[in-house]
């Protein structure tokens, strides 16, 4: 499920202030990646089974941004390079008595001799709030959390009112005449019929042996029963407040490895259009059950 969250908070004492951002979108599994600054290394671990203790699906992606005066770059003198300035600047001016003396902020004004050095990671490292920030990463998971069940929720009613329309064509399934013994027997004589073209009387014994082997072969009450069952599993698992996600996703593929026998096995154009529609609709609840949890 989809999901976005974003916490602030500041610690005084160590003058750092900080925005906590966690994004969420759909997964087969739990896939969490953090990008943190230089020096907060250490929160990754416990952040992690935060992480783990709520969600069970979903890439999560989880930001942090420190800010404060400590932080900021200061203004350093890289000796080394300070050094090779003043010696080439040493031996210009012994070589060459006419040029102009050399400041001191000539010298500094030249590339490399000054630097801006970033504190950040050892001044994070030295004063880190470790408490606070995950104190604060947990606040941001929970709204994380309650966007993500919003979401549940509305997927939730789109999942019933799929398995609603699974009922209802499993049931047209049930009811469909075709299905009927003596519509089996009108149909096997009508293509007895043709075959013969009336010059041969038919027999039967052997006719009823003919239909008795056609009702077998075409008879589908054992999937219609296990798609009951599956219409009545998916419901309770719809009902719980628990993830679900992963078996809605194996009822799925149960659901269309009954729809996939009954079209198979079907012998009326009218059969076939159902077992049609109930794939079309299998595969709408599969697609939505991958965004749940």
């Amino acid at each position: 499920m989809t999901g976005f969250a974003r916490q602030s908070g500041e610690a005084p004492q160590s003058a750092i202030a900080w925005v906590w951002e966690l994004r969420s979108v759909n997964g087969k599994g739990l896939d969490v990646r953090f990008r943190l600054p230089n020096g907060c290394e250490a929160l990754e671990q416990s952040a992690r089974k935060m992480v783990g203790t709520h969600l069970e699906r979903g890439n999560v992606q989880a930001a942090l941004t420190v800010s404060g005066d400590a932080l900021s770059p200061v203004p350093m003198v890289n000796d080394a390079a300070l050094r090779t300035v003043l010696e080439t600047v040493g031996k210009l001016e012994n070589e060459h008595s006419n040029l102009a003396p050399t400041s001191a902020a000539d010298v500094l004004a030249l590339r490399g001799v000054m630097e801006m050095a970033n504190t950040q990671s050892t001044a994070l490292a030295d004063t880190l709030p470790t408490e606070a920030l995950l104190a604060s990463f947990g606040q941001a998971l929970i709204q994380l959390v309650e966007m993500r069940a919003t979401e549940g929720a509305s997927i939730a009613n789109a999942l019933n009112g799929q398995l609603n329309m699974v009922a209802d064509l499993h049931i047209a399934a049930v009811e469909e005449p075709s299905r009927a013994t003596e519509a089996l027997q009108r149909r096997l004589q009508e293509q007895m019929a043709r075959v013969s073209a009336n010059t041969i009387e038919l027999d039967e014994d052997r006719l009823h042996q003919e239909i008795a082997l056609l009702a077998t072969r075409v008879d589908i009450q054992e999937e219609l029963d296990r798609l009951a069952a599956h219409i009545d599993a998916a419901r309770a698992l719809l009902a719980s407040d628990k993830p679900v996600g992963r078996r809605l996703e194996f009822l799925a593929q149960e659901f269309n490895r009954e729809i996939n026998t009954i079209c198979s096995k079907s012998h009326s154009t009218a059969l076939t259009e159902i077992g049609l529609e109930l794939k079309v609709v299998i595969d709408q609840f599969r697609e939505q059950a991958l965004n749940i949890e």
